[in-house]
């Protein structure tokens, strides 16, 4: 058994090939060649690092699916080595034999590919620095701060979790410390898609890379923080909005993606029917009037209130918005950010706005009666107002205004469109199938007055390109209201919600649930994801 020992006088390498396989086969390991092997475990082998896998030569081949990592070594009986990878990446290891040359050129193959990832990610993720005159910073301290987030494995996975965020078309990264591990979970077309885990060494580097690149307190982890920072991405220009939040494991961060380049603000682009976008290009021309977006958070309404914005824009018109957070960078037109801290909400924001010779003002959302008064007022006096509301559809718009205490004479003086608005996914067109209803949804259905017999419906299901979800992409389906002689005459009589909304339907008001299963019907939509969102 003297020419198995690592340490013995004579090496491995001077015996003959066959005596060492005799020798290793009576312990039932066999001769392993890694020449054909794509991809090693480059994880693990990060963990072990290169100067453990080079004095022992072991590289780990795969992790199986019960979280066993394979291990191929010069000398599978090194006892010593096996005891220090296992303490190194926590895990239990099987061995098989490899050739110390097969060893040193995988060796080489996975720490030149880590550098070269490393390298690359440098690349496709930059910091863009900011200038903020009203912060003052001390240098000192964010020097001593950042020391101690810049550690290769916390850099490398931000920015790789962030270049796959952009990748996959995410709107959120949800980073969520669990018992075992680090949970990491991406938001794409409105629903959260579980990633594989990182571990739970990673996190405090993590949070604390995160938080020095957002300019929150690294030593503060007792109350929620929200700060932002901007990168350029594969040459496009992000913008992140941090929050974090103390929870039982640590500190929970979700990082709210604002891809410009990945969202259209053409007003063409955003799903209208024909004959509704006119009319709604025809009422944002006008010099007076307001036009509210509707819908509950993440439904797309900053983004329709920016296409109208875009498509109004001109240097023969002064437009100002006032929005909390400001969420894209118009060319043109003057934006305010809202800072509540100091005294400049929206209420206060929007009078002064109104001394600065407006011919558009948008204000992010009204939240309050006074708001809302200010806004009123300043579309019935010669200003072109646009704002959001959360409500479920356009009808109800108008009873939450009149409960909010907004003289009904006010409001029909004012408002000249409301515009309802939902987000659902689109059929991947990769793996678009035809299926029939099921007997659960064709009874709902039946009971909204709703026959699907006659029609033919889609669904996804499943492939690479959408990555097995049957979705991709999202896109709006509206509810509009324009507000013609007979709703008014309603609202002045106090009439019912209900009543409204009848004479809307006859006028030609489509409601969100019924343009749903008309996309549903085009085979662009499921009916699954209109009854799930409308």
């Amino acid at each position: 058994m003297e020419l198995v020992k690592h340490k013995s006088d004579t090496s491995i390498e001077e015996i003959q090939a066959g005596s060492i396989a005799e020798i290793y086969s009576t312990f039932g390991l066999d001769r392993t060649s890694l020449k054909g092997i794509a991809s090693f475990a480059t994880g693990i082998a990060l963990k072990i690092s290169e100067e453990v896998c080079q004095f022992h030569r072991v590289v780990p081949v795969e992790e199986r699916e019960d979280g066993t990592v394979v291990l191929a070594m010069a000398d599978p009986l090194d006892m010593v080595a096996l005891q220090i990878i296992r303490s190194k990446i926590g895990k239990e290891v099987v061995t098989v034999w490899a050739e110390p040359e097969d060893i040193e050129f995988a060796i080489g193959t996975i720490f030149s590919d880590k550098n070269a990832f490393e390298d690359t990610l440098q690349d496709l993720v930059e910091v863009e620095e900011e200038l903020d005159e009203e912060e003052e910073v001390d240098e000192d301290s964010i020097d001593i701060l950042r020391t101690q987030a810049t550690d290769a494995p916390a850099v490398v996975f931000v920015n790789s979790l962030l270049v796959q965020a952009i990748q996959e078309r995410a709107s959120d990264i949800h980073i969520e410390p669990q018992e075992n591990n680090l949970r990491i979970r991406l938001r794409i077309d409105g629903m959260l898609r579980e990633f594989p885990p990182a571990s739970r060494r990673l996190q405090s580097a993590v949070i604390a890379r995160i938080k020095i690149l957002a300019d929150l307190d690294i030593a503060e982890r007792r109350v929620p923080q929200d700060g932002r920072v901007k990168f350029k991405i594969m040459g496009r220009s992000v913008d992140v909005r941090c929050s974090t939040i103390p929870g039982i494991y640590g500190e929970k961060i979700v990082m709210r993606i604002l891809d410009q380049g990945s969202t259209s603000l053409n007003i063409d682009d955003l799903g209208l029917p024909k004959d509704k976008l006119a009319l709604l290009k025809e009422k944002s021309k006008a010099a007076t009037g307001m036009i509210l977006v509707t819908g509950p958070t993440g439904s797309g309404k900053t983004t329709t209130l920016y296409s109208v914005l875009n498509y109004v824009n001109s240097p023969q018109l002064n437009i100002i918005t006032v929005e909390d957070p400001v969420e894209y960078r118009l060319a043109g037109i003057n934006q305010v950010q809202a800072r509540a801290a100091v005294g400049l909400t929206f209420a206060s924001a929007l009078r002064s706005i109104l001394r600065q010779d407006p011919d558009i003002v948008m204000v992010g959302e009204i939240r309050d009666l006074e708001t809302a008064e200010i806004a009123v007022k300043a579309a019935l006096t010669g200003h072109m107002v646009l704002s959001t509301l959360h409500t479920n559809n356009s009808v109800a718009t108008i009873i939450r205004l009149l409960n909010m205490g907004i003289d009904k004479y006010l409001i029909v003086s004012s408002i000249s469109v409301i515009v309802a608005q939902r987000l659902v996914r689109r059929i991947c067109t990769g793996c678009r199938e035809p299926i029939k209803p099921s007997a659960d949804i064709t009874a709902f259905l039946n009971r909204q007055g709703v026959d699907v017999s006659k029609d033919t419906y889609y669904k996804g299901k499943g492939c690479k390109q959408c990555s097995g979800s049957g979705y991709w992409g999202r896109f709006g389906i509206h509810e509009m209201l324009f507000m013609d002689g007979t709703i008014k005459e309603l609202i002045i009589a106090d009439a019912s919600e209900s009543e409204i909304r009848k004479a809307a339907e006859e006028a030609g008001t489509l409601s969100i649930f019924m343009e749903g299963i008309m996309r549903a019907r085009a085979g662009i939509t499921t009916l699954e994801e209109i009854i799930r969102v409308a």
